[in-house]
């Protein structure tokens, strides 16, 4: 059920004179892995669904499975199967009759698909559901119908177009759960589009960050959250803090003052950005305070606070920090700021195409 997907200098301009939707993608999903495509509305995630699917033609660039060129190959015969947000289901027939659907369109008999139907179903934890009227389930039930019938085509591919969007928090995290059971006893080839990083990070090997139609970085979340090569990954994954400066042999310097970078940066203009959560609030006077400023805003994050720092100078800077639990801070409290080394990270001041450099390489393994 497992084949290998390559995505080879994808690009689909929907109209002349319009910036292209996808430009350029390139991305592998080696056999048995996930991976997601990270991106905003708008961004090219749905479009990379939609060519790799054959349901769009792309105006250059290619599709491969297991080294198959797909040109010209209709979305029936391509050996994928998809998920959308909404089910789809079909109201007038039974959620066994749903799922034995694929098979009876390649003609096999009745009774087999049926069987087969009920197996699948098994596999979605919906066993005994067969005889149900599809119109009669929840919203949860109805994606675990869609995916045990994507699943019964038995695909080479499993296409997933944001299909736990529209589930509360409690089902989302139900079929994010039954997704990661199902790659350990199926070990399908996945191809996710999401807007959440957090879904991402739960479900994907790999993530590969689009906007603006252009892979921005790809590789594990892991590595997106500590380096990202752009200011729109950054933004994408919750970062806040952007204080631009200059960097020359290793170290940046900005209104912060001089502090050094824990990887290679070309010298010259620089972004340097960390994530609230490695900032740390101390005393003003912590000889191992990197900055001080002023707390001028406090959010709640259920038993943490966000707080957002101040720090004075030339054009100032906003540094924002989450506290331990249970810790509390006014407004208008000076305090220190600790940035440690290896969580800081320094990218290009104005967001495009990142070098090759910039990019994190995509497992071929």
């Amino acid at each position: 059920m497992s084949g290998t997907l390559e995505l080879r200098g994808l690009t689909r301009v929907h109209a002349a004179g319009q910036p292209p939707a996808l430009a350029g993608f390139t991305l592998d999903v080696p056999a048995g892995s996930c991976v997601a495509v990270l991106g905003p509305s708008g961004s090219g995630k749905s479009t990379v669904l939609r060519l790799t699917a054959g349901l769009d033609s792309p105006d250059g660039g290619s599709v491969l499975l297991d080294g198959r060129d797909l040109a010209g190959v209709p979305p029936e015969r391509r050996g994928m199967a998809m998920v959308f947000q909404r089910p789809l289901l079909f109201p007038h027939l039974s959620v066994r009759d749903n799922v034995a659907f694929a098979d009876r369109v390649r003609g096999v008999p009745r009774r087999q698909a049926r069987e087969r139907a009920e197996h699948h179903l098994e596999l979605v934890a919906l066993r005994g559901y067969g005889d149900r009227p599809a119109r009669a389930l929840s919203g949860g039930q109805e994606q675990r119908v869609a995916l045990a019938r994507a699943l019964a085509a038995e695909p080479r591919v499993l296409l997933l177009d944001e299909p736990f969007s529209a589930l509360d928090t409690t089902l989302r995290e139900e079929m994010h759960d039954l997704l990661a059971d199902l790659r350990v006893r199926l070990d399908p080839t996945v191809l996710l589009v999401t807007h959440d990083p957090a879904e991402a990070d739960a479900l994907a090997d790999t993530v590969a960050v689009l906007d603006g139609g252009r892979l921005q970085q790809a590789g594990p979340m892991r590595e997106l959250y500590a380096a990202p090569a752009s200011l729109a990954v950054s933004r994408l994954l919750g970062g806040r803090t952007e204080v631009p400066g200059t960097v020359r042999d290793g170290v940046h310097s900005s209104v912060l003052g001089a502090l050094a970078v824990p990887r290679p940066v070309p010298d010259g203009p620089g972004v340097l950005v960390v994530r609230p959560e490695a900032v740390r609030v101390t005393s003003p006077a912590d000889p191992a305070a990197d900055a001080t400023g002023t707390v001028v805003r406090v959010r709640r994050r259920g038993l943490r606070a966000l707080v957002a720092v101040e720090v004075p100078g030339p054009g100032g800077a906003s540094v924002e920090a989450e506290l331990a639990t249970g810790e509390e801070l006014p407004a208008g409290r000076t305090v220190g700021l600790v940035l440690p080394v290896a969580d800081r990270a320094v990218v290009p001041p104005v967001d495009g195409t990142p070098s090759d450099a910039a990019r994190s390489p995509i497992s071929h393994g």
